[in-house]
């Protein structure tokens, strides 16, 4: 009895000491990686979701302390890029600041079936201008493509003053 009643312990003792020594996952270090994240999960979630919704959904995070719009483009000369013609997607979205003095700008694309994703991609890397907003400047800018969809924003670390 006295063997059960140890080895039981131990067990208890050998799963208390791995349950704590698992690390709780990380919340993203910055506000575009935040919303990085959360487009990821609404993507995996609804592969061929309106692009319109999947960025209102990223409109509507707690952590943005803005009311936003989401508004439809088209390629050609698009905010943020300098004068570089953005093309190469069949439906694209704009998400950004009703009051355009908050550095940040966000837009989903759905490449057409011809763009190479990569390239789309490393355009937009190039063409990226954080100092689009003549007042601000936006601390990063994250790209990155999930299947059909690229996301790219440029955006404050943090919303904190």
């Amino acid at each position: 009895m006295k063997s059960v009643a140890s080895l039981l312990l131990a067990v208890l003792l050998l799963l208390s000491l791995v349950a704590c020594g698992q690390e709780a996952p990380q919340a993203p270090a910055t506000l575009g990686q935040a919303l990085l994240q959360d487009f990821q999960t609404r993507v995996k979630d609804s592969p061929q979701a309106d692009l319109e919704t999947l960025a209102q959904g990223l409109l509507d995070q707690e952590d943005l302390e803005f009311q936003g719009a989401v508004t439809p483009v088209e390629p050609g000369l698009l905010m943020g890029f300098g004068n570089e013609t953005i093309q190469g997607f069949s439906q694209g979205v704009m998400f950004a600041p009703v009051i355009s003095t908050i550095p940040f700008v966000g837009y989903l694309f759905r490449l057409e079936e011809q763009t190479s994703g990569q390239d789309f991609v490393q355009t937009l890397r190039d063409a990226a201008d954080p100092r689009w907003n003549i007042c601000t400047e936006a601390d990063e800018t994250v790209v990155q493509q999930e299947g059909d969809i690229v996301f790219f924003l440029m955006c404050p670390q943090s919303m904190e003053e």
